[in-house]
């Protein structure tokens, strides 16, 4: 199983160190900037690589966060990607409890489906920077951190999902209306991207180039608004999750 573990001086004072799990889809697609925010805080962080390790085995309760990340996959491709079945029952059993989870695009929908709701491919791809427009709920959120005063947003995705029963709608764009929802107390997801770090973009445009060029997305373009847009998205997505984990006892 891999384990990626960040140490901090909290853990070797003796203090119990909280924990995250980390379900990883591809390589390039990690914390980013979210990943400060734990180690300020002195979380441990195990990383799990979907379809390498394990998840069937995997405590769902166990880890005081658990995060799953996002993948050029379909939520629904459980016939193709088997391990997604057992990522599903994972999410599930998480959410049954409210313990602590957050889901980032792939992650969101996987989050929805294990909710009940349906995801789906949407009207066309979002992939660029687009500000969102928070409902009040939202402004009343964490995620206000992330209103069109303070940031915009970087957005990769094809499918949609329906909004889980019993969920919050936190955000929108105009093509696509379930951006960021919460659910009871402790779960929260973005079908966008608010932890991606300006420094490590490139991966994202080498790892996706296939699927950039069939949607006819110039990387030129693309790479000069993530040059001058990046750095306030890392600032307020920081804010944002920081406040969250506030919110849940994190």
């Amino acid at each position: 199983m891999t384990l990626c573990v960040i140490y901090t001086p909290a853990a070797q004072k003796g203090n119990a160190m909280p924990t995250a799990v980390v379900i990883r889809h591809v390589c390039f697609e990690d914390l980013g900037s979210f990943s400060d925010v734990l180690a300020a805080r002195g979380f441990g962080v195990r990383y799990l690589e979907a379809g390498v390790d394990d998840l069937a085995g995997v405590d769902a309760l166990t880890a005081d966060l658990m995060v799953v990340l996002g993948g050029p996959i379909g939520a629904y491709e459980e016939a193709i990607y088997p391990f997604l079945a057992d990522e599903l029952r994972l999410l599930e059993h998480r959410l049954a409890a409210d313990r602590p989870t957050l889901g980032l695009c792939l992650g969101a929908q996987l989050m929805a489906r294990a909710l009940g709701a349906r995801v789906y491919p949407g009207p066309a791809k979002e992939i660029g920077w687009t500000p969102l427009a928070l409902t009040d709920a939202g402004r009343a959120s964490p995620v206000a951190h992330l209103d069109s005063t303070r940031t915009s947003m970087l957005h990769w995705h094809g499918d949609t999902f329906d909004l889980p029963s019993g969920a919050t709608l936190l955000a929108s764009t105009e093509l696509c209306r379930h951006q960021a929802f919460s659910w009871r107390g402790a779960a929260l997801a973005f079908q966008c991207h608010p932890e991606v770090r300006t420094a490590t973009m490139e991966r994202w445009f080498i790892g996706h180039a296939s699927e950039l060029a069939a949607a006819k997305i110039q990387v030129p373009q693309l790479r000069a608004d993530t040059q001058r847009l990046g750095t306030a998205l890392e600032a307020q997505g920081s804010r944002c999750f920081a406040d969250w984990l506030d919110g849940v006892g994190l």
